[in-house]
């Protein structure tokens, strides 16, 4: 019996499930954003961090992350950025088409590792998107968590993601949220400066958990902020999310040394990692 559960368990990874789009939004020139919800009414039960294969009949598959939270279970976001053949395919969909999807896999966020503690939240350029679950699974459930920090950086203020939650985490209590861009514009009125620039602004204790996405030359910066702070590395989290092609790990596309990224993560501790310099 054991053997046909865990048989059963691995054909549902392969089986892909129908979703329909809700509603489109194009919040750069490369990204897009969409609302998406299964058309068999059955809600993914997935957690913060984890991944999905999004495909496209006559296409492929892509692998990417949830960028909404589980506690909103009716419809699930994605934010597909246009850079091959199976991305730009799909980008060009509107509300009303359909996509397959299969997930959710890989592990996401410990979540019992984040309650009852101080939570920093570091995001640069398109990985707001997977932490966007996470930082919306706390919010929701703020009364779980202690003290909420979260900093944004992009290159340029055009290139900012999910304007209508930035605007909403500016004036919020519960959210100690900062922004800076690598190079401001006329209407820029902000912070100017790499995401570093803004550890100063705001104090930090050693206690705090810390969350990492972003692009491969900013984790080693963070981290060497954090641990300025004395902050353990078992309690850095980072979200390797990339490099992934099947989500099951047999390709070996994402393989770093003897982990996969797709199976063993994507979101890993960075003691786990810290040593496996191709990870970074």
């Amino acid at each position: 019996m054991s053997h046909q559960c865990h048989w059963t368990e691995a054909v549902d990874l392969f089986l892909p499930r129908e979703a329909k789009i809700v509603k489109t939004a194009q919040p750069t020139e490369l990204e897009k954003h969409f609302t998406l919800q299964m058309i068999d009414g059955e809600p993914v039960d997935f957690q913060p961090g984890q991944i999905m294969e999004l495909g496209l009949l006559g296409y492929g598959e892509i692998p990417i992350g949830f960028a909404s939270s589980p506690t909103n279970p009716e419809t699930f976001d994605v934010v597909v950025r246009s850079v091959g053949r199976v991305s730009k395919a799909i980008n060009q969909l509107e509300a009303g088409d359909t996509l397959q999807m299969r997930g959710p896999l890989g592990h996401g966020f410990d979540l019992d590792k984040l309650r009852g503690h101080d939570v920093l939240i570091v995001a640069g350029g398109i990985g707001l998107c997977p932490t966007r679950s996470l930082i919306n699974y706390i919010l929701d459930r703020r009364d779980e968590f202690n003290r909420f920090v979260l900093f944004y950086g992009t290159r340029e203020p055009c290139l900012q993601l999910f304007t209508d939650d930035l605007a909403c985490w500016r004036g919020m209590e519960d959210v100690e949220y900062f922004e800076t861009v690598d190079q401001g514009d006329p209407s820029w009125t902000g912070n100017v400066g790499v995401i570093t620039t803004l550890f100063p602004k705001v104090e930090l204790g050693p206690e705090t958990r810390a969350v990492i996405c972003g692009p491969p030359v900013f984790y080693k910066f963070v981290v060497r902020e954090l641990d300025g702070i004395g902050v353990p590395h078992e309690n850095i989290f980072v979200d390797l999310e990339r490099r992934m092609k099947c989500g099951v790990g047999k390709c070996g596309h994402c393989q770093i040394n003897d982990k996969y990224t797709c199976v063993d993560g994507p979101v890993f501790a960075y003691s786990e990692v810290e040593d496996l310099g191709e990870a970074f």
